[in-house]
């Protein structure tokens, strides 16, 4: 008994200098590309709850672009997006086109900033121009970047999950902006199920503001962009 204590006493130092068997935590993978599913005429209630539900549990960040006048009732749904990390930005007050809209449209900009202010706090939401319709004395009054896209889903017009998900899944490039609405609930599936698929190919969804982070791009005022390294023009 005594030869087999004074061995465990000699082996002590030596076995202290055995590589230990734990293993380094594995490091997440850099994603192979990010994209920016961007949705319009947000809020809108119990689709907009069900899709910050689905983002929150995948980690995934997204754009809305707000309709002044759904902000009444919603604000605590505003601010829920805000606190999760999702960009908002200003789609008008009453979803009016901007191109020669003149001082109405520039009104309807305004009356949506300051009930974002008022909401969240802050300045300066970016601004998406409903329908896609600027012109270029939309861009030299803009006090912000105006943000276009570079895929667009047409969900408005198929309000189908299946096709919308796969025309996503299918086309969706490393650094494109990617036109959803949150108000049907056909999109909110479709956006799910995209990023699902997706994510398994190692892309992380973020939003516009981080994706011209994430491209080295410095967004200008007043500027129209499809995607951080495309521009749309206008007359």
């Amino acid at each position: 008994m005594k030869r087999q204590r004074l061995l465990c006493l000699l082996l002590l130092p030596l076995l202290a200098l055995l590589p230990s068997r734990e293993t380094a935590p594995a490091l997440a993978p850099t994603p192979t590309g990010y994209l920016a599913l961007t949705f319009d005429d947000s809020p809108n209630g119990a689709a907009t709850e069900r899709l910050l539900d689905g983002l929150a549990a995948r980690g995934a960040h997204a754009t809305f672009f707000v309709i002044g006048e759904q902000i009444e009732g919603q604000e605590a749904l505003l601010r829920r997006m805000a606190d999760e990390g999702h960009q908002i930005g200003n789609h008008t007050f009453t979803h009016r086109r901007l191109d020669n809209s003149g001082a109405v449209g520039r009104h309807e900009l305004e009356r949506t900033e300051e009930l974002l202010a008022a909401t969240l706090g802050g300045a300066g939401y970016w601004v998406r121009p409903p329908w896609g319709f600027a012109s270029a004395e939309t861009l030299r009054e803009a006090a912000t970047p105006l943000v276009h896209w570079s895929l667009d889903t047409e969900d408005w017009k198929t309000r189908d999950a299946d096709k919308v998900a796969r025309l996503i899944i299918d086309h969706a490039q490393d650094g494109d902006v990617v036109l959803l609405h949150d108000c049907y609930e056909s999109s909110v599936d479709a956006a799910l199920a995209a990023i699902d698929a997706l994510s398994a190919r190692g892309f992380a969804f973020v939003t516009v503001e981080e994706l011209f982070e994430r491209m080295g791009v410095a967004p200008e005022t007043g500027c129209f962009y499809c995607r951080p390294d495309r521009l749309r023009e206008v007359r």
